[in-house]
């Protein structure tokens, strides 16, 4: 499932791109999880401002109105100035513009593309408002709300890191590389989680997210950025589908264990509760 750092990584990719860009067509595939929400014609004519993103949301605000644009467990986008007329069998939104077209890949359709009328729409206020800290943004995610919140919660802490209501982004592979080097037990439950080992939590999820955006994210099946290419983090994983393999650390092995129907990959000596 692409997570925030292939969110990201994407929106870096083409964002520049799109940016004042008139919209010239829109064609849709077979359905997504969730219907564009309008006519696709109602987009042609508007031109793009910029792309944003909130979490694993991309924000693609026009002159009228906001593309919300997730990309579910296995989506990405591409945006190119020469890409085949018709839509792939794994291909549900194409965005023509003056600049190049953007069109959605999403083989298991779990993605959406929503049209909204901005930041104050109550769809776009039903999916974001909930969302937690930006762990990118230094002025968003703040030390002080991240140790209240961790004393507030009783989750054992990857399941708390995974909800997205702390902080967003921190999905299942970066969950388990950032306990690691917080030397924090997956299973520990979030308030017992000791004062220098919060810190370190915290400061790891900022280092790790920011390191997997600098490599392009991650590719462990299908994820590619808008311009085609894969990212490299997977080179980078400490503990993550290390089952069985030594400690880059202690050289124990690797253990997994299943939480919340999620894989967990850690080491049982360096990661204590």
């Amino acid at each position: 499932m692409p997570e925030l750092p292939e969110v990201e990584v994407t929106r870096r990719s083409f964002a520049s791109q799109i940016a004042g860009a008139q919209v010239l067509s829109v064609t849709l595939g077979k359905p997504l999880r969730w219907p564009l929400g309008r006519a696709p014609s109602s987009l042609v004519g508007a031109r793009v401002q910029q792309v944003r993103r909130r979490g694993k949301y991309l924000l693609i605000d026009l002159d009228r109105g906001m593309l919300m644009v997730h990309l579910g467990m296995s989506g990405s986008l591409r945006f190119a100035t020469q890409l085949p007329a018709a839509l792939g069998p794994h291909e549900h939104f194409d965005m023509q513009t003056d600049r190049g077209t953007l069109r959605l890949h999403d083989p298991r359709r779990f993605g959406a593309v929503i049209a909204t009328d901005g930041d104050d729409d109550p769809v776009a206020r039903k999916l974001l408002d909930g969302l937690g800290m930006e762990p990118l943004d230094a002025h968003h995610f703040r030390w002080e709300s991240f140790r209240d919140g961790l004393a507030r919660s009783r989750t054992p802490i990857k399941l708390l890191l995974l909800g997205g209501k702390l902080v967003v982004g921190v999905g299942n592979i970066y969950a388990s590389e950032v306990l690691f080097a917080s030397r924090i037990a997956p299973t520990t439950p979030a308030q017992a989680i000791s004062a220098i080992k919060a810190r370190r939590l915290f400061q790891a999820i900022r280092d790790i997210l920011a390191l997997a955006v600098e490599r392009g994210g991650t590719t462990l099946r299908d994820f590619s950025n808008a311009d085609g290419l894969p990212g490299h983090f997977q080179l980078q994983a400490k503990v993550y589908g290390r089952e069985g393999l030594p400690c880059v650390q202690c050289g124990r092995p690797i253990a997994l264990l299943r939480q919340g129907q999620r894989s967990t990959f850690y080491c049982p000596h360096c990661q204590k509760s």
